[in-house]
């Protein structure tokens, strides 16, 4: 899988992986027909982001999912 091109497949993956690592109940209501294509290096910014770290404060929780709110098309 090469998260470097947009696909469905990989915007799927990218939030399936942010709402695990997160424990976020609300994860299945975003779906890739929701992004927005030019937003998607944003996405994997912020998937990056949230791959790399253990641990996360509420603010830091609440900074992602404002993150996730405007990546997905209004």
């Amino acid at each position: 899988m090469d998260l470097n091109i947009w696909s469905e497949e990989n915007v799927e993956f990218m939030f399936e992986g942010i709402t695990k690592k997160l424990r976020m109940a609300t994860g299945g209501s975003i779906k890739a027909s929701n992004v927005k294509q030019e937003m998607y290096e944003d996405l994997k910014d912020l998937y990056e982001m949230v791959a790399s770290k253990d641990r996360f404060s509420i603010s830091e929780i609440d900074a992602i999912t404002t993150e996730l709110g405007k990546i997905r098309k209004a």
